[in-house]
């Protein structure tokens, strides 16, 4: 069998390499699933990180079109108070989120599915990140730098936006794109990995 990461993320290539730890025949292909992102009226955060997940996964297996392979699709979103935080769409609505979150509480929620065609499997892993306050001064500091632009919540964890966190309860590699003991767990699962 095949896996197939269907994502063009180089944080998920490198955690996706370290869940073949002690597997020496472990290895995978990558390429960009590309899907409509767009949230549904009524649908919780929860709900929208597994759809898109489980969408990328499917996408991802119809693209590579060949058969025996397993497709590995994931989904990072931010949720602030309610609120589902994308990618910023630019620099003030950067701004904007990451002046919501100083020194707040959020929610980080990062869905993983995989799919052979015939059974689609997916975890969905929720993990609290508290935020330092953060002046004007850090804010436009770090947007000049131009990290926030491609990622859920305006931050990246794994990166400059790692010195606003002041804490997290739950999985490090989830917050960063790939919760590594449950994509373990799915290919083990889908008797990819040996459990």
């Amino acid at each position: 069998m095949q896996l197939v990461l269907a994502s063009s993320s180089p944080r998920r290539r490198e955690l996706l390499a370290q869940v073949g730890l002690g597997d020496p025949g472990f290895a995978f292909e990558a390429l960009s699933a590309d899907i409509d992102e767009s949230h549904r009226a009524g649908e919780s955060a929860e709900a929208f990180a597994v759809r898109l997940a489980i969408e990328k996964a499917h996408a991802g297996l119809a693209l590579w079109g060949q058969a025996g392979a397993v497709v590995l699709g994931s989904d990072t979103i931010v949720v602030l108070d309610g609120e589902i935080l994308g990618k910023p769409k630019d620099e003030q609505d950067a701004r904007q989120m990451l002046s919501a979150l100083s020194g707040k509480c959020h929610s980080v929620m990062t869905a993983v599915a995989v799919t052979d065609g015939e059974r689609t499997l997916s975890r969905l892993v929720e993990t609290k990140v508290q935020f330092c306050g953060l002046t004007e001064q850090d804010i436009l500091a770090y947007i000049a730098t131009g990290e926030p632009m491609d990622k859920a919540g305006a931050y990246g964890i794994q990166g400059l936006g790692g010195c606003f966190v002041e804490a997290i309860d739950g999985s490090y590699s989830a917050v960063v794109g790939l919760p590594l003991v449950e994509t373990r767990a799915l290919l083990a699962e889908i008797k990819l990995l040996s459990a």
